[in-house]
């Protein structure tokens, strides 16, 4: 009965619940691209390690520059850290350390090319020969540097899969050489694709990968050096902990100094994307709410609409013995199935929406969670039950013999 009474004023119904169509969409969208976006994110910090603890200058991106003015003005860390860290922690296993090279370090972009091709999309990284044990990788074509190689400054290189294919799209980059700001280097090794990625990119697809010391010979100015320190298995709290306290004894910090650098480890970045997103979702509740509110409100005014154009019919059945329960329950029910109905509209709406954005942008990565799949449903059904409320009530509170004389 209920959803002949809704399909019998199908245009006035659609309109009823397009503003809990528009709200259940938009949390639906958004909650598809959030949970796809910190998946990315997630598979881009297990890439990097789950047990390593990050010691660098500034918060943020080591190879960028977008830290704040206060940041900036610290000491740098020296590399010799990573020696005192090594000897000194006991709950760490393996310390490494990475030099970041900025695209223009001498005013002028660098750029990677062979005879033919030619490419500035890229970055580079000085590293110690352990950098893959602290973060292993797979590779898609040969291996990774050794000692021997880094402490005599090999002009050897492991780069990223996008830069390989954009420099030999034969496919074959292995032992193949390439200029690079000035000086010839030898490709030992591909990375396989990355699994993980801010908005579907990941830099260690077009990063190039040297020895430190050849590094520090090429670029003797910087002093971007971060360390990394591998945790013993199940121990990486207590790991920060200690590293911290060394980092501070370093530095000289007294007690109530603050950290005059930056460490950090991958759950701690993702807690900090949590909050952002969590504040992302918090606008986009309002957003939905004020929908979902009109749509409430225009559910109430129908259903009181449809109580008066009703009236008869509702004097027949308490003639005929229908309890007040009864006619509470059919108008109750037929809100519900009203929201369900627009609920329903907007999960299928949103799940094309997200269909569409991932096909147009795939670097953006989208999937519809089912918990907001059920989410969603089951408020705006529970719409339909709050705001359906008072017109049943006041259905079921009509004389009978009034009623029916009803005209």
């Amino acid at each position: 009965m209920a959803m002949d009474a809704v399909w019998a004023h199908r245009f006035r119904s659609m309109l009823t619940v397009i503003g809990i169509v528009i709200g259940i969409t938009t949390v639906v969208v958004v909650a598809s691209l959030l949970s796809g976006l910190r998946a990315g994110i997630v598979q881009f910090f297990d890439e990097l390690g789950p047990d390593n603890v990050f010691i660098y200058k500034t918060s943020g991106d080591p190879s960028s520059d977008f830290a704040s003015i206060k940041e900036r003005k610290r000491k740098p860390i020296k590399k010799e850290y990573a020696e005192t860290i090594a000897r000194l922690a006991t709950n760490v296993q393996e310390v490494g350390v990475a030099l970041y090279i900025p695209p223009a370090p001498s005013g002028t972009i660098i750029t990677a090319k062979v005879p033919g091709f030619e490419t500035d999309s890229l970055n580079m990284v000085g590293v110690t020969a352990n950098d893959n044990d602290l973060a292993p990788r797979d590779f898609d074509q040969g291996r990774f540097f050794t000692d021997e190689e880094n402490d005599r400054g090999a002009h050897v290189a492991v780069i990223g899969i996008d830069l390989a294919h954009a420099l030999f799209p034969s496919g074959e980059a292995d032992g193949r050489t390439f200029m690079l700001d000035g000086a010839e280097f030898t490709v030992i090794g591909v990375f396989a694709k990355a699994k993980g990625g801010f908005f579907g990119q990941n830099a260690t697809d077009s990063q190039i990968e040297m020895p430190l010391k050849t590094a520090e010979s090429r670029y003797p100015q910087l002093d971007r050096f971060m360390i990394t320190a591998k945790a013993k298995p199940g121990l990486r709290q207590d790991a920060f902990d200690e590293v911290d306290g060394i980092m501070r004894r370093i530095r000289g910090l007294k007690k109530d100094d603050e950290d005059d650098f930056a460490i950090s480890t991958p759950d701690q970045v993702i807690q900090q994307f949590d909050k952002i997103t969590g504040l992302i979702s918090m606008v986009a509740i309002a957003i939905s709410a004020l929908g979902l509110l009109v749509g409430g409100i225009g559910v109430m005014n129908i259903m009181l609409v449809s109580v008066t154009e009703r009236t008869r019919e509702i004097g027949v059945r308490k003639a005929l013995g229908a309890r007040r329960i009864d006619i509470i329950a059919q108008f109750l029910v037929e809100a519900m199935a009203l929201t369900g109905a627009g609920g329903i509209l907007g999960i299928v709406s949103a799940i094309l929406l997200t269909m569409l954005v991932g096909a147009l942008v795939p670097s953006l990565p989208s999937s519809v969670p089912t918990w907001a799949v059920v989410t969603a449903f089951t408020v705006s059904v529970s719409i339909g039950l709050f705001f359906g409320v008072w017109p049943a009530v006041k259905a079921s509170r009509l004389d009978p013999v009034d009623a029916l004389r009803y005209e």
